[in-house]
């Protein structure tokens, strides 16, 4: 019986986290679970999974939940210290990491100071602490496992080799999200509700906006940088339109593994909780009969400046890919409020990219000193 934790358990992946150990309950239990705003969801899932303890982002809502639950056992706690309990859980053997944003650091860290295994599905960890997250989850002798569909495949493709300078290329898929094909005028036109219809994946807003952007691939073009211990020029962006093929390894004989299914996170989430193993998991199957073909297109780094900022961001290395980041997160939460334009978005992550004078292996400290920087840049708004 493996014993999890989870934080962000009442988001996209946490629910599905929570589906997964459904389906293999004589092999899966959860101890502990952390979540943000949604108390109902919660203790829908105290009373289905029978975590021992649990946390919530605010004080009152902790403490109404903890009143309702009088009696059954259940800690519940609040704030960073609720989430920080959550991450070092002491039953708990994994951590299941699937908070949004930057906020997902701290948390992750003291997993890895207790001695948890990660089931990484925050990516804005290693894209702004990346020298300090795998060092240290080596020095621990953790392991991290990839849960984003694309990094798990990748992780799966690299099973068949021991050594990495076998490897030439890492070739990352990107559907191109709703907008593929689209010209910056037409995306000057996107409209929120536009944006948050992808055509493939069911993902919560912030990463169903940045997926559109291609920001997101930017995210992972970083994360992979330093999952899979490659240099830059050996990750190459591609685009895969009907999200069947996850992507794929080129090794320097010529050969290509690709990894294929059909787009369900619950592969690659129960792929990471029982790595080396594979289980048996409900779901709709690829047929290769109705499927016919498979199509690939480059990038359009020009319409979706996202990625090649990107890019620049994780070449700049140090501080920058923080930047990067962060600008990202205040803009996406203004642009999900109706406060700026699609187009925005972009517009404020190059301004503040142009401000920034980087600093190389920043601390902790640092990275987060580099965040509130960024949300104190004038943003003027609308364009």
């Amino acid at each position: 019986m493996k014993k999890i934790a989870i934080l962000g358990s009442t988001g996209s992946i946490g629910t599905q986290t929570l589906e997964v150990v459904k389906e293999h309950p004589e092999e899966l239990c959860v101890t502990a679970l952390a979540a943000g705003r949604n108390k109902e969801r919660l203790r829908e899932q105290i009373e289905q999974f029978h975590p021992s303890l649990v946390s919530l982002e605010k004080e009152e809502d902790a403490r109404e939940l903890s009143g309702e639950l009088a009696g059954k056992g259940v800690e519940v706690l609040w704030g960073k210290e609720g989430l920080m309990a959550v991450a070092g859980h002491e039953e708990a053997e994994m951590v299941v990491t699937a908070v949004v944003g930057m906020m997902g650091i701290l948390p992750t860290m003291e997993a890895i100071r207790k001695k948890k295994d990660i089931a990484l599905a925050n990516k804005e960890t290693l894209v702004t602490a990346g020298h300090l997250i795998m060092p240290m989850a080596e020095e621990y002798g953790v392991s991290i496992l990839p849960v984003d569909s694309e990094h798990s495949a990748i992780f799966q493709c690299l099973q068949g080799t021991r050594r990495q300078q076998e490897v030439e290329k890492i070739l990352l898929t990107a559907s191109g999200g709703p907008f593929r094909g689209k010209t910056l005028e037409e995306l000057s036109q996107v409209r929120l509700e536009d944006a948050l219809k992808h055509p493939n994946w069911a993902m919560g807003k912030k990463i169903t906006i940045d997926s559109s952007t291609m920001v997101n691939k930017g995210l992972e073009v970083m994360e992979a940088h330093w999952l899979f211990q490659v240099e830059y020029p050996q990750i190459e962006v591609i685009v895969q339109p009907q999200s069947i093929i996850h992507s794929m390894v080129q090794f320097v004989d010529g050969a290509v593994l690709a990894q294929l299914g059909t787009p369900d996170m619950k592969v690659p989430i129960e792929y990471a909780l029982f790595y080396p193993e594979r289980r048996k998991l409900s779901g709709e199957r690829l047929d290769f009969g109705t499927l016919g073909s498979i199509a690939f297109e480059k990038p359009d780094d020009t319409v979706f400046r996202g990625l090649a900022l990107a890019l620049e961001a994780g070449k700049a290395g140090g501080t920058m890919p923080t930047v990067f980041n962060a600008a990202n997160e205040r803009a996406v939460a203004r642009f999900l409020k109706k406060e700026i334009g699609y187009l925005d978005i972009i517009r404020f992550i190059e301004r503040c990219m142009d401000a920034h004078s980087v600093s190389q292996n920043p601390s902790l400290e640092e990275i987060l000193a580099v965040e509130r920087w960024v949300y104190s840049v004038e943003d003027t708004g609308r364009r």
